[in-house]
């Protein structure tokens, strides 16, 4: 549903699974520097929510995701995935509970799939789902911090925090870039919005697109389902052990992919950040071909152009790449094919061993990886 802010003068609106938002409002360059500074608001009223009630709630979506939500206190962010059998990403949410409700923060495209999954998950359990996304829209703030009580309801996104029970395959918390991107997700009665919006503006706020929003996000290495997630996605590829798994919960569907690679195998793909060559005024557009020697290695999952770094993406490629490799990215634009140099800054290492992965007690299981090697990763 296209939001009323879209009538704004000067509104650009977004496309992809962004449609139905601002890219931006005129002034693009302006609005992701405000937002940098701390100082803009964003209409994130594309996103999907789904809410699960019930007393039951909290213990059940403990058993059947890949987070711990046992015990979660109200008003504390967390975020989950529900895995295929095979441990691939079948969705990605944002979970705050309220003490009545538990909310689910999710693409667009995702919010109906999954309220109808958790649906057929319920059994004679005591859960009321529903695909709320028609009622409540969600508000970015650049800001680092849980809701307030009696406040709106609040998701933090703590990225790149390394939460209790997960685990990091990049950088650390202390140097990773995405440190220095505080964001969070307000939610707000759809019909609310442009007057919630307008009431940020009147305090200092600058209302800002999704060209800034992304724009941060890459240079975050902040993994998005929408954009960085396909059918053969495990978490480790895209370093999301950090705040959508916990490695020592009870079991759940998924769970030995996600036991398995962390301690004894390494994940097929990586996730890199790309510095894209500028020097031509032409930008690949996401899913393009990323190249080695004219061979292709991976895909270009995000675009962005940065108002400090210039066009920059992310782009999930096999980790046999060599980390200080030169690559290209190709595809068509207007028609036309285009090749465009880009730099890699490591995200996920190409040696796919986590910060804190057991030390191996004796030969491996056949048919997984010792660090170092060549062989499956699987």
């Amino acid at each position: 549903m296209a939001s009323p802010l879209l009538a704004r003068h000067g509104a650009v609106a977004a496309t992809g699974p962004d449609e139905g938002v601002a890219w931006h409002y005129g002034d693009p360059v302006a609005e992701q520097r405000a937002l940098a500074r701390g100082a803009a608001v964003v209409d994130q009223s594309h996103l999907g929510v789904v809410r699960v009630a019930g007393p039951d709630r909290l213990r059940w979506l403990h058993d059947i995701t890949s987070q711990d939500l046992a015990s979660l206190r109200p008003r504390t962010s967390t975020e989950l995935f529900v895995l295929s059998p095979q441990g691939h990403v079948e969705h990605a949410a944002g979970v705050v509970d309220d003490g009545e409700a538990t909310w689910l923060v999710t693409e667009a495209s995702h919010a109906g799939p999954l309220a109808a999954w958790l649906d057929r998950m319920k059994f004679m359990l005591r859960v009321e789902i529903t695909d709320a996304t028609a009622q409540w829209a969600a508000l970015g703030e650049p800001v680092a911090a849980e809701g307030a009580p009696g406040g709106p309801l609040t998701w933090w996104d703590t990225w790149p925090r390394v939460a209790a029970g997960g685990t990091r395959y990049g950088p650390g918390e202390d140097v990773h870039p995405g440190a220095q991107r505080p964001w969070r997700l307000v939610l707000v009665p759809r019909e609310s919005l442009a007057a919630e919006v307008a009431a940020r503006e009147a305090a200092g706020a600058r209302l800002a697109g999704t060209w800034a929003t992304e724009a941060l996000r890459v240079e975050a290495y902040r993994p998005r389902l929408a954009r960085e997630v396909d059918h053969r996605t495990i978490p480790h590829e895209l370093d999301w052990l950090r705040t959508a798994v916990h490695l020592h919960k009870g079991c759940y569907r998924g769970q030995e992919t996600i036991a398995r690679v962390h301690n004894l195998g390494r994940p097929p793909r990586r996730l890199v950040f790309l510095h894209l060559d500028g020097s031509g005024h032409v930008q690949p557009e996401a899913g393009a071909e990323v190249l080695l020697d004219g061979r292709a290695v991976g895909t270009l999952t995000s675009v962005a152009r940065h108002h400090e770094l210039g066009p920059v993406g992310l782009a999930v490629v096999k980790r046999s790449v060599p980390e200080d490799a030169e690559l290209v990215v190709a595809g068509d634009v207007s028609g036309e094919r285009v090749e465009v140099a880009a730099a890699q800054e490591v995200v996920v290492p190409g040696e796919g061993v986590s910060a804190d992965r057991p030390a191996a007690r004796g030969p491996l299981t056949r048919g997984l990886s010792a660090p170092g090697s060549l062989g499956p990763a699987l």
